[in-house]
């Protein structure tokens, strides 16, 4: 791209939106617009994260970016996008307008981490927490260190104030030069989550009112829609992990009745969740290369590519994963419970490296965030910090049978077994030969078989776990 020095009537700095498309309660939006200068909303096609994201989120990105773009135009802004490096962009820009300050919500990935810094040191960029609602420096051990287990980190992030509330954006922004745009890339919507901020806002809204007071009991249920899912807006910055924690504080203060206020309390759990696993990448950036724990390093995982497969699709024989797995590609998500169900079966049944499936997830998920994906499989491995215990194995079908009891979410995800009835939803291939004449259903054939029998592999996992040792110098 060709710069050309430029000089406009108004100061300019430009917002560079990254995680954050939104227009309220925006620091990096906020800070862009002190000092009356001109807001130049700019948001970076970079190829080097587009090329390896998965569909569901370019898509989602793409929709959530003309989402932002009308509320700016609505504002009298518009976005400006441009396609390449960010080292090659945000320099090219910065020398078109003369900006003298370049605002970005601080990003916690390890290639975040590096371009950031690096562009730091030739134009004027200043990073603002916004990702996390504390920085992860924020939410330490008095002697400085990182905390590494859950119970701790939420105690000393709930002792921390939350951040004042940002005023409102103004109803017309500051017009921003004018520079030509690259197009924002033409995308189907996804019909279970429509990109946008005005979106984000309402699943929230509509959650604090009325799922939040079962979620304490409903938020492991498959066969409920008893969850927020808000993890794609978070994910994008749709809406900002602040409000929501705010929104759900006031929760718990208004709530007199017990059990609906241990339902919002949940939830903000869940949001810490979220705030631990940023920590933890912000501090061990490694976790995304191995496991956290070391003398967890070297399991002699299965190389079972068929069985691999069969996991992927959605054709294990085991109804409850395969649901959740058919779920994940039709969505391009999949209900908590059935994260940790899917993945304690990679893992712990079929003893496939937990990286296989962290990067399945990577590929498919639209909520797909490295932090939480990581952190949430090296969990249920048992490799990675505050992890379940190695030798915690769920069992399918008895996990199965306690949160889809009645087979609607099997049935919904697996239609060739929809003629069954309920005592065998969950192990079709139990189904005595009269009821398989009755229904027509026929095990191995209408069906897979199972790909292993829990009982039997279970000891498998656990000598190979036990067998784990240390390479020298790890």
């Amino acid at each position: 791209m060709k710069i050309v020095s430029r000089s406009f009537p108004m100061p300019t700095h430009i917002w560079w939106i990254r995680r954050d498309l939104r227009l309220k309660d925006n620091p990096a939006l906020h800070s862009a617009l002190q000092g009356g200068h001109s807001v130049l909303p700019l948001f970076i096609l970079d190829p080097r994260l587009l090329n390896t994201a998965a569909e569901n989120r370019r898509h989602f990105l793409f929709n959530g970016l003309r989402r932002l773009d009308e509320d700016l135009r609505s504002r009298g802004s518009r976005l400006i996008v441009r396609s390449g490096l960010p080292e090659e962009v945000l320099p090219a820009v910065v020398a078109e307008t003369g900006a003298d300050g370049v605002f970005a919500e601080e990003d916690y990935t390890p290639y975040a981490v590096r371009r950031d810094a690096n562009l730091a040191r030739y134009i004027p960029l200043q990073r603002v927490v916004g990702v996390t609602v504390h920085h992860p420096a924020a939410v330490v051990k008095p002697d400085g260190s990182p905390y590494t287990v859950f119970t701790p980190f939420s105690k000393a992030w709930k002792a921390l104030p939350l951040p004042k509330p940002l005023p409102p954006i103004p109803d017309h922004l500051p017009p921003p030069p004018f520079l030509p745009s690259d197009p924002i890339p033409p995308a189907p919507e996804n019909a279970y989550f429509p990109a946008g901020e005005a979106e984000a806002e309402r699943r929230l809204l509509e959650f604090l009112d009325s799922a939040v007071f079962a979620y304490a009991d409903d938020r492991n249920r498959l066969d409920v829609d008893g969850t927020s899912r808000l993890s794609p807006y978070l994910r994008f910055g749709m809406i900002s992990a602040r409000r929501a924690a705010a929104l759900t504080m006031e929760k718990i203060q208004q709530t007199a009745d017990p059990a609906g206020r241990k339902g919002a309390e949940t939830f903000l759990n869940e949001l810490i969740w979220r705030e631990f696993y940023n920590a933890i990448l912000y501090h061990f950036p490694h976790v995304l290369q191995t496991a956290f724990n070391p003398a967890l390093r070297n399991i002699e995982w299965r190389h079972a590519p068929a069985e691999l497969a069969a996991w992927q699709q959605g054709l294990t024989g085991i109804p409850v994963v395969d649901a959740c797995m058919r779920q994940l590609l039709t969505m391009g998500w999949m209900h908590n419970r059935g994260r940790m169900i899917v993945a304690s079966f990679l893992v712990k049944d079929l003893l496939i490296n937990w990286q296989e499936g962290e990067r399945w997830f990577m590929r498919h998920l639209v909520d797909g965030d490295p932090a939480a994906n990581n952190g949430g499989w090296q969990w249920t491995a048992g490799v990675g910090t505050d992890a379940a215990p190695y030798f915690r194995i769920f069992n399918p079908i008895l996990q199965s049978k306690k949160f889809d009891p009645y087979g609607h979410f099997i049935r919904r995800w697996l239609p060739e077994l929809e003629r069954l009835p309920d005592e065998y939803l969950h192990e079709p291939w139990l189904t005595p030969a009269e009821i398989q004449r009755k229904t027509g259903f026929k095990p191995g054939r209408d069906y897979p078989l199972p790909l292993v029998d829990h009982a039997q592999v279970k000891e498998r996992t656990l000598r190979a776990y036990q067998q784990s040792k240390p390479r020298e110098g790890t």
